[in-house]
């Protein structure tokens, strides 16, 4: 392996050269040929005949395609060296730029390529109650700067692996895994004419050979399952590798193979898990490459899309380009066999299936989208048309999903994509422009897709038996216990464009289109279901709405219905009741919307273009609106959970992604009122509610009181001037008497008598 110091200090102008020199070998090598041709062969064959002459002349033509084979060997040599002064140019520089990085963290870097902290900076705070930490602190901040570093030098220790053994190739040196699949074919004294100036190409072609070594039955072990590792984790993002080695395996063997690295993993080779995992990674990966659809761009150079009618457009253009044949072929190949069966012991060998369940095999698209799970960076195209797929396969095949056994986190077999068409969606989620474009009801003239997906959809994916006597028969089938967790991640990225799973955005949250369609319909047809509605879905719609706070905000705190968003839709009260009802079942989802509306509430309190009056009435009808939507959801012991005395601020954490960004004083304020509804929260859960709604108020008493001491502190020049608002007592009249007003106006809407 490379160190560090020959990282840094290796010369990279003598590849160049040694590409020219062999390109000047080329050339001698066409001059010898032309020269072989005109003085050699022609002399040597004019004027003969018969079979000595016919032999003579085969000898003198192999040799003069010697000559031309010796260029091709060159040429690629030379295009590989080139290749390769480029890769290593890119990758020592970037060794080179975290080195940089590492001297502005006031670091060095020793002949190692370890991070060093000068510790004697600390000394002067050897007495600080914190030196303990200031210590810590350095020495991770050195162990981070040095992983860093290490990789760096791993990535270019691994393009020179590559780079050997394209040379290898070049020079028709065959590797071990082409000798032991092909004993007799190996070294020869010819040049070889079939060599190609392409890193990539090499490195697919031995990839290729490790898989076929996995699709035999066989094993990897040691250095041939690291240099596998090498090969995926170096080229997986490269287009050229990933299409070839797509290629030469084709859509089922593909499946097939992933599916036996999936064994090895989990069942097999156990004890090289993480290898194979890594290994399924890159086939992820590679096949993310090689499936991308370009990004496509208007006449100004803007983005477009996915979904909008410019991108539409610019895809079907690009469709007829030979760039999109292998994406078409794929595509094609993939939907054939997606409904194939395979072997995969996950499924086959579950402990607890005695009988029905065991040997069953898994779909096509299972395995597929079991594989894509383990990849990043699909095209937005590519992840709709695998789920499209899916979708027409199962409307076609009902019950094709359906196998024994539960598939879940809780299973320990969360891994496996037993519902292909939730799991396509859970890896959109990811991608909130491919999870907007896909569930735009407008997308495309229709909105069968999420009208489908939240109503028509038969989720009920798992096979179950009961015994009678000494006989397993079949009972009626039954949702998995994850169901509908990749829908969730799909719809929340779709109407909130925020990945589910990934940072909070830094800036003011702004809303396409797309968007707030995916949000309103989402609101339409779930809000339909009633008590129906999927508890699957509560936390997600709860973040949704706490995203769409201004919105949502405006619906619960303005009885009338006259007022309307500033931006954004304007919802359907009845419908924003129905899903506060619905979310109000699950407490963790209650916590995600409450605290999303006390961001909405500050926000609304130091919105300065409406009259304060307004904005106190405001708050209290929305407070009255969620305890009303609370109280419905609990009153007929139809609640599905026990409130969890040991609740707290921090059981909340997952709303804050999906919160607005609002300004300082919106979001300090927000930060007290959770605080003080938490610490009402705490005190009160356990009560029991009564048959009065109104009774739930008292509950409310830090919440209100918090209310309303900010907003005396943002209206205070005006409360002083106006009678009924004194800081002693009139605000806190004023802002309890409007959250029993909301209470009583809401009433009839959230279905209590």
């Amino acid at each position: 392996m490379l160190s560090y110091q020959d990282v840094v200090t290796v010369k990279l102008g003598t590849l160049m050269t040694a590409a020219t020199d062999w390109e000047d070998m080329a050339g001698g090598f066409e001059e010898l040929e032309t020269l072989y041709a005109a003085k050699v062969e022609s002399a040597a064959t004019e004027g003969t005949s018969g079979l000595t002459a016919a032999a003579r002349a085969a000898q003198l033509e192999a040799t003069r395609e010697q000559f031309k084979d010796a260029q091709t060997e060159a040429r690629a040599i030379a295009s590989i060296l080139r290749e390769a002064h480029l890769q290593f140019s890119k990758l020592i520089g970037h060794v080179h730029d975290v080195v940089d990085q590492v001297k502005a963290d006031h670091m060095s870097v020793n002949s190692q390529g370890e991070a060093v902290y000068d510790f004697r900076k600390l000394t002067p705070m050897r007495h600080d109650e914190d030196y303990p930490k200031y210590v810590s602190r350095a020495k991770d901040a050195e162990a981070a700067w040095t992983k860093k570093i290490k990789d760096a030098v791993q990535a270019v220790d691994d393009a020179d692996e590559g780079v050997k053994h394209a040379l290898y190739e070049a020079a028709g040196i065959k590797s071990w895994i082409q000798r032991a699949l092909d004993p007799f074919n190996g070294m020869s004294h010819t040049f070889n004419g079939s060599a190609v100036g392409d890193i990539e190409v090499y490195e697919a072609r031995e990839a290729k050979g490790y898989a076929n070594v996995i699709l035999a039955g066989d094993k990897l072990d040691g250095d041939d399952l690291k240099e596998w590792q090498r090969l995926m984790r170096e080229n997986s993002h490269d287009k050229v590798f990933s299409q070839t080695l797509l290629n030469s395996l084709g859509a089922d063997k593909t499946l097939k193979l992933t599916n036996k690295i999936d064994d090895l993993a989990y069942y097999d080779d156990t004890k090289d898990k993480n290898a194979y995992l890594q290994i399924n990674g890159g086939l992820a990966d590679s096949l993310a490459t090689a499936t991308r659809v370009p990004d496509f761009k208007d006449a100004n150079g803007k983005h477009l899309p996915f979904g909008s009618k410019g991108y539409n457009d610019a895809f079907d253009n690009w469709l007829r380009t030979d760039d999109a044949q292998f994406y078409i072929k794929w595509g094609n190949d993939l939907r054939e066999h997606g409904v194939d069966k395979y072997d995969l012991k996950v499924a086959g060998e579950k402990i607890q299936m005695v009988t029905k369940g065991h040997g069953q095999q898994v779909r096509g698209y299972q395995s597929l989208v079991t594989l894509m799970q383990q990849g990043h960076g699909y095209s937005p195209q590519f992840l709709a048309d695998v789920t499209d797929g899916a979708i027409a396969t199962e409307k076609d095949h009902p019950n094709i999903w359906d196998l024994y056994g539960s598939f879940s986190d809780k299973s320990g077999d969360g891994w496996f994509a037993n519902d292909p068409v939730d799991g396509a969606l859970g890896i959109m989620g990811r991608d909130p422009e491919a999870a907007a474009g896909y569930l735009d009801p407008h997308a495309g003239g229709t909105d069968d897709r999420l009208h489908y997906l939240l109503k028509d959809r038969d989720w009920k994916v798992v096979n179950t038996t009961d015994w009678q006597g000494n006989r397993e028969i079949d009972t009626s089938d039954v949702q998995d216990t994850d169901d509908r967790r990749g829908l969730g991640d799909a719809l929340t990225a779709a109407a909130t464009g925020i990945d589910p799973h990934g940072s909070r955005p830094v800036a003011p949250t702004s809303h396409t289109d797309a968007n707030n369609r995916v949000f309103v319909h989402a609101l339409d047809i779930l809000s339909q279901q009633g008590d129906d509605m999927p508890s699957s879905l509560r936390d997600d719609m709860a973040k949704i709405m706490a995203n769409h706070g201004h919105e949502t905000y405006v619906a619960m705190s303005d009885p009338s219905g006259r007022r309307h968003p500033d931006v954004g839709p304007t919802l359907d009260q009845k419908q924003v009741m129905e899903i506060t009802k619905q979310i109000s079942r699950s407490q963790n989802s209650y916590g995600l919307l409450h605290e999303g509306m006390n961001y909405a509430i500050m926000d609304d309190i130091h919105d300065k273009s409406r009259r304060p009056e307004d904005t106190l009435s405001s708050a209290g009808y929305a407070v009255g609106f969620m305890e009303d939507g609370r109280y419905a959801a609990l009153k007929d012991n139809q609640h599905d959970y026990t409130w969890d005395k040991a609740w707290s601020y921090h059981a909340l954490g997952g709303a804050l992604n999906f919160i607005p960004v609002y300004g300082d004083a919106a979001q300090r304020g927000a930060d007290v009122l959770t605080s003080a509804w938490i610490m009402d929260e705490q005190k009160h859960q356990a009560d029991k509610l009564t048959s009065d709604s109104q009774q739930t108020y008292y509950l409310r008493r830090n919440q209100l009181n918090s209310i309303a001491d900010q907003w005396y502190s943002a209206n205070s020049d005006w409360a002083s001037s106006h009678p009924g608002y004194s800081h002693n007592d009139g605000v806190y009249k004023q802002i309890e008497g409007w959250a029993n007003d909301g209470g009583a106006q809401f009433r009839g809407m959230a279905g209590i008598h």
